[in-house]
């Protein structure tokens, strides 16, 4: 509907996401010499309106993609600048370290792109660090829901604090670090430490957090030192190992970002131990669909980082048989996942004590029905 050189649409989610994506890219390739997500000036995909109330923002591997809101807790994905900045960092992020999207990796990926969507907000503001409010995600929820943002970084954990939605759960320290199955390993929750370090150094070193706090956290992300498996100590050795070659005359940089890193716990608190790998996919044993009485369904991750649970009685619910017929029919015991993608949604099937994890991109037709039956017939939103 819009590119370069075209009015304005007069469609306020196409030209929300036009506005909010030069300044990203401003952002990138003025301070960071980096053209478009790959560093080589491709041309910039954004697919609005995505599917319908559908509550969510994501990368998809080539392009941003927003939806327009549920309309009930969340308004359009477009309305607050950074959240197109922070799925464009997401491609920054698979074109140059490539974290993996699960655990500390998955955790570091997210808070990368709030990192960066933060300096692109407060760039755009003509904002320091010191008078920054360091939120993300503001304007997102609808009038009513007791927030002022969707995270906060400097303090996270204090967002929000709603009847419906509950208390923001994401954490500040590795003391409260959280080992959970949902969200790919907690990857919204946990984002809290890292993030919060970064606006803990940004603050000390004072002055636009673009000029030196960021680009320590780009020469990082891009030096080759972080990979795909690097954790939280290893992303914080690399900042400072960053900040050395980068302000090498200049010692209170680093000094600042590693008593940063300590305030968290992350340089003196040892790591949390990765989960035990899960099941190979061919070892999925047969679901128990003929005898199954109920049938639950989990949604977590997502740009919001929220799980949203609902139940079904098969026998007893007049949709049970349909829902029954539509799970036998998706086999779900030769189901294969592809590898988590960032800021899709992870929908969990159970059956009593069986369940699969499946991932957005992978819903079947038969699978889309049930989760879409499931959930609607609860309606509730649980962050527990």
């Amino acid at each position: 509907m819009r590119s370069d050189g075209d009015p304005v649409s007069g469609d306020l989610a196409v030209d929300e996401a036009f506005d909010s994506s030069a300044q990203v890219w401003d952002l990138f390739a003025e301070v960071f010499d980096r053209p478009s997500v790959d560093g080589k000036g491709s041309p910039l995909s954004v697919t609005v309106h995505y599917g319908q109330n559908y509550d969510n923002a994501f990368w998809d591997g080539t392009q941003l993609v927003f939806g327009d809101g549920d309309g009930d807790v969340f308004e359009r994905f477009t309305k607050p600048m950074d959240v197109l900045a922070h799925e464009f960092t997401h491609g920054v992020t698979q074109f140059s370290a490539g974290l993996n999207y699960e655990g500390q990796p998955g955790a570091l990926n997210e808070s990368v792109s709030d990192v960066f969507a933060s300096m692109a907000k407060q760039r755009s503001l003509s904002q320091d660090a010191a008078s920054a409010d360091w939120l993300i995600g503001e304007g997102l929820f609808v009038p009513g829901i007791n927030a002022k943002a969707l995270r906060s970084m400097l303090q996270p954990g204090t967002a929000y604090d709603d009847a419906r939605l509950g208390r923001d759960p994401q954490v500040g320290s590795m003391a409260d670090y959280v080992e959970t199955t949902d969200d790919n390993g907690g990857v919204h929750i946990n984002s809290g430490i890292p993030n919060r370090a970064f606006a803990l150094a940004a603050v000390a070193i004072g002055g636009p957090s673009w000029e030196k706090a960021g680009k320590v956290w780009y020469d990082a992300l891009t030096s080759g030192e972080v990979t795909a498996d690097t954790d939280f100590a290893g992303f914080a050795t690399a900042t400072l190992n960053s900040a050395q070659r980068l302000f090498p005359d200049d010692p209170t940089v680093a000094g600042h970002i590693r008593e940063a890193w300590e305030q968290v716990e992350v340089l003196t608190a040892e790591a949390p131990k990765p989960p035990a790998d899960p099941a190979p996919v061919d070892a999925v044993p047969v679901a128990p669909v003929e005898q199954a009485r109920r049938v639950a369904v989990r949604r977590s991750g997502g740009f919001a980082g929220m799980t949203r649970t609902g139940e079904l009685d098969l026998d007893g619910d007049p949709q049970g048989a349909e829902v029954r017929r539509l799970l036998i029919q998706a086999d779900l015991s030769r189901f294969v996942a592809s590898p988590p993608s960032a800021d899709r949604f992870t929908y969990t099937v159970a059956l009593g004590d069986w369940e699969l994890a499946v991932p957005e991109q992978d819903l079947t037709p038969e699978l889309h029905q049930v989760v879409r039956i499931v959930l609607d017939r609860s309606g509730a939103i649980d962050l527990d």
